[in-house]
């Protein structure tokens, strides 16, 4: 048992020294200055590597930058070349001659040649060009024109999709990324092309397609000088991240590892991501303004944060003797501090079982020899406090069975109060709930009256509108009515007009068949008088003048008679038709009158049951306004009741609540009674254990 009784004691001894002041303050002072070199040293590590990551950006966003300004330009070279071949007068003229039915072989040979030295001596000009062609839209060797030292055209299916993409840009340039074997798949080197349509408008047929076919080895002298870190790559890549160029040709053509996202990067040019192998790689971009491409370069960042790591070592060298620093602080605080509180609670310890006689013997003028005194002078004050309460306590326990006495008959009374009051209260709440109930249904025949009252003003607002609409239209059938009279009025009046003028037709005819008769006779008559001129001789040659001029005079105007009794034959027919056309439509217009009528008699019809609907309405809505005031007077009387009942009901609900709460105070103050009681016994035999 002893042995036992040592074991907790020693654990209560260490539980007390881990909870204690003093092991606080050293663990506080410990993590405290260990938290804060190790904090400071830590973010000075990141704030310098930050501050070496956004430099070495800057500096490769530059770099960057400017080799992107340098392909712009030299992209921009070869658009001014595409455009200077698109407005070359000369060459339109060739491709227009070569392309005429007419032209002869030696004369389209010679044209020819002179388009092929012209392309070769763009390409032979330019290093960095494989070359130069002119190609039909249908994809035709025969047709097509390239620089020499290249190879003929192909007509794949991927090919025809360019071409057809060429075609939908009408004369923009159109740029294709690098392709492994070239625009036709047929180099032994990747190339990237520039395509571009020569549009003619007045000669469709000499419409070219112009491409300029680019080494990549171009791109990547131009860019050999560009340097991202240590074991950085750059990389030219399309909207759809297809690689254009790369230093490894192997990766042309492929997807790239890194995507850009323009829209999130919020116009920032640098961002970090992971390549394949899950290293974070910095990342610098700009976009090309030629071809909307995008130069990327990249590189891990470990690259660029190498100097950092000294820093980092001198930080946990710096934490290692903070520890140590830390340790020795603790250690002195435990010593000046854990320790006389440690004997302070054991002292207050000895208090709390009572023995009122302990004292410290703190010499110092610390804050811990104050509590030292303080507690000396409160245990004084304790003793003197048990000992005058040991007086008291008897004096309360005599108080206290007098107010048991008088309080168990205060809670008789203020029981039978509180059953009564309940009672009426109970019978008073029925009342109002009735009251209550009454007056939410009249306020709900109300409601009701209200929307019917409603629906009559809207019925008699519409009866109104198809009043005044049915007289609208009821008018409106007496002018139908009066144009329709008119129309078939002048419709008879056409009729008879085109029977005179049918009749005057015939008159002409007949005026125009003797005016015929009349040019016959003149026409014989001058045919007698040219042979009678022509047996007079010499002497008859003026009179044989004159006769054929008659005859001329005849016969024109034959033609004119003739020309004339058409015409009046054209006019005849017409007249027939247009008489027809009425004497078919005159029916119809008899019988839409007899209809119009009809409808005129309708509207005055409508009209007159609208008028009667209006007056019956009229007194729906004087009957539902006197049962709206009935339903009024019926709503303040029952609230009127209402009002009153409740007011009962509260007077009622409140003198029981009174009741109540007397009852439930009286009951308290016997149970207090009897614990007041019970406590003076208590504190009596407590008291006893504290020694003065």
């Amino acid at each position: 048992m002893n042995v036992e009784r040592g074991i907790i004691s020693l654990r209560k001894i260490r539980i007390l020294r881990f909870k204690s002041i003093g092991m606080k303050l050293f663990v506080i002072l410990f993590c405290g200055i260990v938290a804060l070199s190790t904090i400071l040293g830590l973010s000075s590590y990141q704030l310098s590597k930050g501050i070496i990551k956004d430099e070495v950006s800057l500096a490769s966003s530059q770099a960057i930058v400017q080799a992107a300004d340098k392909l712009d330009f030299l992209f921009l070279q070869y658009e001014a070349l595409s455009k200077q071949l698109a407005v070359d007068s000369d060459l339109k003229h060739d491709l227009e001659t070569i392309n005429q039915a007419g032209i002869g072989t030696l004369e389209k040979r010679n044209l020819e040649e002179g388009i092929r030295s012209k392309l070769s001596s763009i390409s032979g000009s330019d290093s960095r060009l494989l070359g130069v062609r002119l190609v039909k839209e249908n994809l035709v060797e025969v047709d097509s024109y390239k620089s020499t030292g290249i190879s003929g055209v192909r007509s794949d299916d991927d090919i025809q999709a360019k071409m057809k993409e060429i075609e939908e840009a009408k004369g923009q340039i159109v740029w294709f990324p690098t392709s492994r074997k070239g625009f036709f798949n047929s180099y032994a080197e990747p190339a990237l092309t520039m395509g571009r349509l020569l549009r003619n408008m007045n000669h469709p047929e000499a419409e070219y397609i112009l491409l300029f076919e680019i080494k990549e080895k171009s791109i990547a002298e131009m860019l050999s000088n560009l340097q991202i870190g240590v074991s950085g790559q750059v990389e030219v890549i399309t909207d759809s991240n297809r690689i254009v160029h790369a230093k490894d040709n192997s990766l042309l053509e492929l997807q790239s590892f890194i995507h850009i996202n323009k829209e999130s990067a919020g116009g920032e040019t640098t961002f970090t991501a992971d390549d394949e192998e899950g290293i974070e790689q910095l990342v610098v971009y700009k976009t090309l303004k030629t071809t909307k491409w995008t130069m990327m370069g990249y590189a891990p960042i470990s690259d660029f944060v190498k100097g950092t790591n000294q820093l980092l070592y001198v930080t946990l060298i710096v934490i290692l003797l903070s520890v140590m620093f830390a340790l020795f602080i603790g250690y002195y605080v435990f010593l000046n501090v854990g320790r006389p509180l440690a004997k302070l609670c054991n002292l207050m310890e000895e208090g709390e079982r009572g023995n009122l006689q302990v004292r410290t013997t703190f010499q110092s003028e610390d804050e811990i020899g104050r509590l030292g005194s303080s507690f000396n002078q409160m245990m004084h004050q304790i003793g003197m406090l048990v000992d005058q309460t040991n007086r008291s306590a008897q004096e309360v326990l005599e108080t206290a069975d007098e107010l048991t006495k008088v309080s168990k008959s205060t809670s008789l009374s203020a029981g039978e109060i509180a059953d009564a009051s309940r009672e009426i209260a109970v019978g008073a709440s029925n009342l109002a709930m009735e009251a209550e109930s009454e007056s939410m249904l009249a306020e709900h025949i109300a409601e009701k009256i209200h929307k019917v009252s409603t629906s009559n003003y809207a019925m008699e607002q519409l009866a109104h509108r198809v009043l005044q609409v049915s007289g609208q239209g009821s008018d409106y059938m007496d002018q139908l009515v009066h144009k329709t009279d008119g129309i078939v009025g002048m419709n008879r009046a056409i009729v008879s007009q085109a029977e005179v003028l049918k009749k005057s037709t015939a008159s002409i005819q007949k005026i125009l068949e003797l005016m015929s008769n009349l040019t016959q006779q003149t026409n014989i008559l001058s045919m007698n008088a040219t042979i009678e001129a022509a047996r007079a001789g010499e002497a008859g040659r003026g009179f044989m003048v004159v006769a054929n001029e008659i005859r001329n005079l005849a016969d024109s105007s034959k033609q004119s008679i003739q020309t004339v009794a058409e015409i009046t034959d054209e006019i005849r027919r017409g007249i027939e038709h247009t008489t027809a056309s009425l004497n078919a439509v005159s029916p119809v217009m008899a019988e839409q009158l007899v209809s119009v009528k009809e409808a005129s008699t309708m509207f005055q019809n409508v009209k007159q049951e609208m008028d009667d609907f209006l007056t019956e309405i009229d007194n729906s809505s004087i009957a539902v306004k006197e049962l709206i005031e009935s339903q009024r007077l019926l709503s303040v009387s029952i609230t009127c009741i209402s009002a009153v009942v409740e007011e009962t009901s509260a007077s009622t609900e409140e003198v029981a609540s009174m009741s109540s709460q007397q009852y439930v105070v009286s009951e308290k103050l016997v149970g207090l009674s009897n614990r007041l009681e019970e406590m003076s016994e208590t504190f009596k035999h407590v008291l006893v254990k504290f020694k003065t």
